[in-house]
């Protein structure tokens, strides 16, 4: 899976409750949700995520809550991939579950600026920013499933049980 796109970049310690404020909780809509993406952070975020690709974080992004609706907003922004030094376990599960593909690598964030225009392949493990290529560990073969079938429920449909004209295979 290939990725090209513009950067923006938040920091560390980005909580869920930074992502996605709890006062939307309720909303299920991943359109909506985008609405609301990193409000935390100031009025003019939720737009300006929806410009761009790859969003990058420092340390311990997505600590806090667990929240799908962070990886399910970015998703309808269209950010098509999250860079990060590193990441708390439920984000992380969360956003392979809903398809939102990872990168954890100190390296990649930190050489990329707000801006810049970045390619990843996910699969090989390398991405190129300004003059630079930089090698990360690439997401374990299911997990790399799990995003390309669009989430665990799309892996799940995609491997479940053939019916066959008599039924379900056993």
């Amino acid at each position: 899976m290939h990725i090209n796109g513009p950067a923006v970049v938040v920091g560390d310690d980005i909580n869920t409750d930074v992502m996605y404020p709890g006062r939307y909780l309720t909303e299920y809509d991943p359109e909506e949700q985008a609405k609301h993406l990193f409000e935390g952070l100031g009025d003019e975020w939720p737009a300006k995520i929806k410009r761009h690709k790859v969003v990058v974080g420092g340390w311990n992004m997505g600590a806090g809550s667990s929240r799908e609706q962070v990886a399910t907003g970015l998703l309808a922004a269209g950010v098509q991939v999250v860079v990060a030094k590193s990441f708390s376990r439920l984000f992380f599960r969360n956003a392979i579950n809903n398809g939102l593909p990872l990168v954890e690598s100190p390296e990649l964030a930190e050489s990329i600026r707000e801006g810049d225009e970045v390619i990843i392949d996910l699969a090989k493990g390398e991405a190129q920013v300004r003059n630079l290529t930089i090698r990360f560990e690439p997401l374990p073969p299911r997990l790399q499933e799990i995003v390309t079938h669009r989430g665990l429920w799309g892996w799940l449909k995609a491997k479940g049980p053939k019916k066959t004209e008599k039924g379900t295979r056993p």
